[in-house]
């Protein structure tokens, strides 16, 4: 009951969330978009503490995005949705043919060209777009759709941490990755003595920041670490994770990620907008999106159900997958992110994340439709 309670909690302030981002990301293209637009894309980049603000809410910011998120996955794998290996088995596969398929479209379309590098851009999934989209179905969607969708989410953030650590990190120092590694095994340490203060892991945890950020490794990744190193042991109420855990839920969700969106969607739509929505890595991104994402779960789980590796959880049937695959390929947080790291000229970046918004945008609005319709006959 417990759990259930949380599950609720978490999805009602997704819900709650998602509409804050959409509103964050239309007010943000409006006022770029206007005589303040000058003014307001300045303010992003006005350095605080050497830096500009846009960095410390990207790298520094978004770490606390990946703890929240870690710590999520943390709980998913002990005592959720994860912990059952068969159970597990269907969100996983699910989310490998959303992550595959998408990055796959891309690659064709962009293979050999300077955009080749953007193929993480459609992998990804936003849990609070996603979930707030699925929550305007009302009562009519079994709550099963809801822990399958935010699982199948989660395991896409986990495939999306593991793209930037294996792909999208650079010139790596092997003095700070090492000291980074030191502090990290101090905290798996601190961990196993069952030292449970939050304090200092969050003290060992800008320590390990610091460290990852000067080795070259995208700074961000530090968020996950410090999840694993947290003790969860139990993951009652009282356990260390839990109550961080929901002590970064609210902030998480309505401060950091609509800073996010706010920063990263001050983009002035250029005169080429349209010429840019037909290049080919415009067209591999929405693709990826609309395409990729709904094909690739279906497909995926077909084959898994077939060979009897996984089975569909109740009122979940085969033709709802693709409403679910559409709705999984709304990704923009995370794609917004990815664009962030795989590409370095401006005007590129800008036209990945207009792509990221249109694809996530029809995503979202044709999986809409087809849940709507699919549930209709089933009420009736």
């Amino acid at each position: 009951m417990k759990h259930l309670k949380f599950w609720t909690a978490f999805l009602e302030s997704e819900k709650s969330g998602g509409i804050v981002l959409l509103f964050c990301a239309m007010a943000s293209m409006l006022v770029s978009n206007s005589l303040l637009g000058e003014s307001y894309q300045h303010l992003w980049h006005a350095n605080v503490f050497t830096k500009p603000i846009e960095f410390w809410i990207n790298d520094g910011l978004m770490t606390i995005f990946f703890l929240q998120v870690g710590l999520e996955i943390e709980r998913e794998v002990y005592i959720g949705e994860l912990k059952e290996f068969k159970k597990s088995l269907m969100p996983i596969i699910a989310a490998l043919g959303g992550m595959a398929m998408p990055a796959a479209i891309h690659f064709i379309f962009n293979r050999g060209l300077p955009t080749q590098n953007g193929y993480g851009i459609p992998m990804a999934t936003d849990i609070a777009f996603s979930l707030a989209i699925l929550s305007l179905l009302g009562k009519r969607v079994p709550f099963s759709f809801k822990v399958f969708l935010t699982a199948l989410a989660i395991i896409d953030d986990l495939g999306a941490i593991l793209v930037i650590a294996l792909f999208y990190s650079s010139h790596l120092s092997a003095f700070y990755l090492g000291l980074a590694t030191l502090v990290f095994v101090v905290m798996i340490v601190l961990n196993r003595m069952n030292i449970l203060s939050i304090w200092i892991y969050i003290l060992f945890g800008s320590m390990m920041w610091f460290c990852v950020y000067r080795s070259g490794i995208h700074a961000t990744l530090t968020g996950v670490l410090l999840a694993i190193a947290i003790p969860f042991r139990s993951g009652d109420a009282q356990a260390a994770s839990t109550l961080l855990q929901r002590r970064l839920h609210l902030p998480v969700t309505f401060i950091i990620l609509p800073l996010f969106a706010l920063a990263n969607t001050a983009l002035v739509i250029p005169g080429t907008f349209l010429d840019d929505l037909v290049s080919v890595n415009s067209l591999g991104i929405m693709l990826g999106l609309m395409v990729g994402k709904p094909l690739g779960i279906f497909l995926f789980v077909f084959v898994g159900s077939l060979l009897g590796w996984c089975t569909m959880p109740a009122n979940l049937r085969l033709p709802h997958l693709l409403g679910i695959g559409l709705l999984a390929g709304i990704g923009f947080t995370m794609s917004i992110f990815m664009t962030l790291l795989a590409f370095h000229d401006k005007s590129l970046i800008d036209s990945s994340k207009i792509a990221v918004m249109v694809g996530s945008l029809i995503s979202g609005m044709a999986g809409f439709a087809i849940l709507r319709l699919l549930l209709n006959k089933v009420n009736n």
